[in-house]
């Protein structure tokens, strides 16, 4: 198995053909350079230093193969390529042919020696001094060592016809060749053994023309599941890029539940009511909402990098929720502070007045967010592809968190109010 690194340098953007894409740009590579038994992988030179040096796979989406016998190996690789080759998205997909490599295979015959008085140390020897060759001395130039290595000339040793001519002394001074000492075959055997976990292994490598590498992964292991037999002792290790978003999914299912209580326990330790913490958490369902209608738009799949941005419009969602709650209850506890009976058109004009008050603030709010976030949509240099889902969903969800905030944050808080102005539970709040 043999590799090839390639680092193609693009000219600048501004002298691309018009409509030109990196993933276009891709696709017509792979369609114009195309070499029997050298499939294409397109990635990036520091990101393929990464995955090889993390991973061992130097493609988006790589396959591990374990078990105890590298034909059995092989068979599975042959097959999953096969298999994956129909997966919608499958730019290209190599499996390794770890036992199809050939050797010669010098069988000595210890009886045809025994009879010419020679040991298989004696013939091993001279095989090692043809074929592999023997430092005899050392050549000094001032502070360097350099080895003399003496073996036969290529000639007398390409082939298997000869390597049989090759020439054993007897200890009788006769020269006997080896065809006559050993039975010289060709083998087939292991061109490399991978060793992992202290299992024998071999790789398939994928590369895809799709963003949504886990959605891909999800189709690609139907495809596996539906196609090829795993014997028993044998099984699959999924990988490459893939590995990375598995490890950081897993992780967020822990953090993102784990920042949603912590932020609960502090709302409700700020207004002491946990009707009102929730109030202030569900601007982020209608704030998500906005994120992932924008998302739908421009074609994000849902990974890392927009689960960075959800988390970013959740804080944000949160606070601009806290400022409006406190701005509804200072209004209200100056009308109560007055002093007299209270009515329900009180607590209106009360949240009313607490809401414009909150109108310009938040306002500026999103229009600042707004400013800093849309450029990076647009944006087309380094960085580009990895900033743009985490700006999308804050952007939508700012929109959206607006909406709330402003309008039905006050009405829920109205309809508490008047439901505590009912039950005679309706006091100051003391946050003024």
């Amino acid at each position: 198995m043999g590799m090839v690194n390639t680092t193609v340098t693009l000219k600048p953007k501004d002298q691309w053909r018009a409509g030109m894409t990196l993933e276009k740009l891709q696709a017509e590579m792979d369609a114009d350079l195309q070499f029997p038994g050298l499939p294409n992988v397109w990635t990036q030179p520091i990101r393929n230093r990464l995955d090889m040096l993390l991973t061992g796979i130097k493609t988006p989406v790589g396959i591990k193969i374990f078990g105890a016998n590298l034909d059995e190996i092989q068979r599975l690789g042959e097959a999953i390529e096969r298999a994956l080759q129909r997966v919608p998205g499958t730019r290209s997909v190599y499996a390794e042919r770890v036992a199809q490599g050939y050797f010669a295979d010098i069988r000595i015959n210890r009886q045809a020696i025994a009879r010419h008085g020679l040991t298989s140390g004696d013939v091993q020897d001279v095989i090692e001094a043809a074929v592999g060759g023997q430092n005899v001395t050392k050549t000094i130039e001032g502070r360097e060592r350099y080895p003399v290595n003496v073996r036969y000339e290529r000639g007398f040793r390409q082939d298997l016809p000869q390597l049989e001519r090759v020439l054993v002394r007897t200890p009788m001074g006769a020269q006997v060749p080896l065809a006559e000492l050993a039975e010289i075959v060709l083998m087939p055997g292991p061109a490399m053994i991978r060793d992992e976990g202290g299992q024998l292994a071999g790789y398939v490598y994928v590369d895809t023309a799709t963003r949504d590498i886990g959605g891909y992964v999800e189709a690609a292991k139907r495809a596996v599941a539906e196609n090829v037999a795993l014997p028993p002792g044998y099984t699959l290790q999924w990988t490459g890029q893939y590995e990375f978003q598995v490890r950081a999914r897993e992780r967020l299912r822990l953090l993102v539940p784990l920042v949603f209580f912590i932020i609960f326990i502090l709302l409700y330790l700020t207004f002491h009511s946990a009707s009102e913490a929730v109030i202030v958490m569900l601007s982020v369902v209608y704030a998500m909402t906005g994120g992932v209608i924008l998302q739908w738009v421009l074609g994000y799949n849902f990974s890392v990098a927009v689960w960075v941005g959800y988390i970013a419009l959740y804080g944000v969602a949160v606070q601009t929720g806290v400022v409006m709650v406190v701005y509804l209850h200072e209004a209200l506890d100056r009308r109560l502070r007055r002093g007299g009976d209270i009515t329900a058109d009180d607590i209106r004009e009360a949240t009313i007045a607490g809401s414009v008050l909150r109108l310009r603030p938040k306002l500026m709010t999103v229009s600042v967010v707004m400013a800093g976030l849309i450029p990076i949509i647009w944006s087309t240099g380094v960085g580009a592809d990895i900033m743009k889902p985490i700006a999308a969903p804050i952007i939508g969800g700012m929109i959206t968190s607006t909406v709330h905030v402003l309008v039905i944050t006050p009405v829920i808080f109205y309809i508490m109010k008047l439901r505590a102005l009912r039950k005679g539970t309706l006091k100051v709040s003391g946050m003024a």
